[in-house]
């Protein structure tokens, strides 16, 4: 420049050079957001394999149905009706075998029932003349399909049988008003029956013969993790209370802390699966009978005790929080009920996974009552902390003996010590849910015939008396109370 001064020249750009460039950033970032869609398609298929295993059950079911298609006397055999053993492939095959068994179930008997029905009124409109036959036909649709809806609000039909209310609604409907000016009604009933038995019996060979998911066992694997959750949860937000600090930073136990909110949101999860158990063969170590009902108990008692879990948590991150001094006073034996009722928990978990009753159930109660018994002791005791203590004879110019003995004598605000008494006295309401949670154990084990318990021996052939368990449970509090 003329004065001195540098200036930066920037190259012209015309407009076919910005149509360019925002061509390039448009593919560019539509290139990018594919890339993106794919590396969480490959995440997912990494983090549960069964989800591609199920893609691919899908696609050798379609792949086998569609020879009715390929093959022409598959094809002349089903009357060219055979899109109605694709359709009912893609529309019935589930994840599960109960889900999928469901599904078949359901669209057979609704296909069936509305079939038989379908030639019925169509046999007496067609003996009626043709005056009535359209009124037969209108009033029968409109009151069938009229009671087939309001079926599908009753809590009972909705849970078990909704599917196939709505099939029976679209087969009579077809069937009905078709016979309205199809010749052969039967004939083409016959044909779309065939062709959906073919696609529901199909769906249920592959997902229950190859690499078959149950909805059991999903329901049972699902109890377990939130037992081991809770446990988790329950001990660690004790430790994090009293102690403050644990290995790894703070971010981590919090994350861990909070295992428990998976079974307060599993409720929707444990009734589908429970539904659909009850629609599955023998398998494993699960009978056609099982009481999949019980799991449902057993959860909801699992929730019960994970909603003061949560009012635990709180606790923790309190704004008021109360002294260290009356802290150590109920430290030991807070943590001590903590580890006491993880143990129980653990111990129905361990009886749930082996499918066998626990002979060490009563004992690890027991423990847990007796922790329980001292907490309320130093509850009790708690207020005599409360009172300012007796201020000693103390040596000094008047004005600092005035100041030591108003400091001595000053009471511990009662809203300091509320944060500390209500974590107490929800350890204390904990384990009394937890007594729910062994009972409806014990009833799943009795309902479901778990083995026998199997009493253990000393290597000195001395009965243990459950003298191995109590060993592990003091070595796992005396390392919880290390930690404080």
């Amino acid at each position: 420049m003329v004065d001195g001064t540098s200036e930066t020249l920037v190259p012209h750009e015309g407009p076919v050079m910005k149509a360019w460039n925002c061509l390039v950033g448009l593919f560019s970032r539509f290139v990018s957001g594919i890339w993106r869609f794919l590396k969480k398609a490959w995440n997912l298929g990494v983090d549960d394999p069964r989800k591609v295993v199920h893609c691919l059950k899908v696609g050798m079911a379609l792949s086998v149905v569609s020879l009715f298609y390929y093959m022409r006397p598959l094809y002349e055999g089903v009357g060219g009706n055979a899109m109605w053993a694709v359709m009912t492939v893609v529309v019935v095959f589930e994840q599960t075998v109960g889900a999928t068994i469901a599904k078949c179930t359901n669209r057979v008997c609704g296909t069936f029932l509305a079939g038989f029905l379908g030639i019925g009124v169509d046999w007496v409109a067609d003996r009626s003349g043709e005056k009535f036959e359209p009124l037969i036909i209108g009033a029968s649709l409109f009151l069938l399909a009229s009671a087939a809806t309001f079926s599908r609000f009753i809590p009972a039909v909705k849970a078990r049988f909704d599917y196939g209310a709505m099939i029976f609604i679209l087969t009579f409907s077809l069937v009905s008003v078709s016979g309205y000016r199809v010749d052969e009604l039967f004939a083409l009933a016959h044909q779309r029956i065939s062709t959906i038995v073919v696609g529901t019996a199909l769906c249920m060979t592959v997902s229950s013969l190859v690499c078959p998911i149950w909805a059991g066992t999903e329901l049972h694997n699902l109890i377990l993790r939130n037992l081991d959750k809770l446990s988790c949860s329950l001990e660690g937000c004790a430790i994090e209370y009293f102690d403050g600090s644990t290995e790894g930073g703070k971010n981590e136990p919090i994350k861990n802390l909070q295992g428990y909110k998976c079974a307060l949101t599993s409720k929707a999860i444990e009734e589908t699966m429970a539904n659909f158990a009850r629609w599955e063969p023998a398998h494993g170590r699960f009978n056609f009978r099982h009481p999949w009902k019980q799991y449902l108990k057993v959860g909801a008692s699992i929730r019960r005790c994970a909603y003061c879990v949560e009012a635990l948590y709180g606790c923790i991150y309190s704004e008021t929080q109360s002294p260290e001094s009356i802290k150590s006073h109920l430290a030991s034996t807070c943590l001590r009920v903590s580890s006491k009722s993880s143990n129980v928990i653990k111990e129905v978990a361990k009886a749930i996974k082996a499918t066998r009753k626990s002979s060490t159930t009563d004992f690890v109660v027991g423990e847990m009552d007796d922790a329980v018994k001292d907490l309320q002791s130093c509850l009790a005791d708690l207020p005599n902390l409360l009172l300012p203590l007796p201020s000693p004879e103390v040596s000094g110019t008047e004005s600092e003996k005035a100041e030591r003995s108003a400091t001595s004598s000053a009471p511990t605000p009662l809203l300091d010590v509320v944060p500390l008494v209500t974590l107490a006295s929800l350890l204390i309401e904990i384990a009394g849910r937890i007594k729910g949670v062994v009972d409806e154990v014990e009833g799943l084990a009795e309902l479901a015939k778990f083995k026998p318990a199997v009493h253990e021996k000393l290597k000195d052939g001395q009965p243990t008396s459950r003298i191995a368990p109590q060993k592990q449970n003091e070595e796992g509090t005396e390392k919880a109370l290390e930690r404080v």
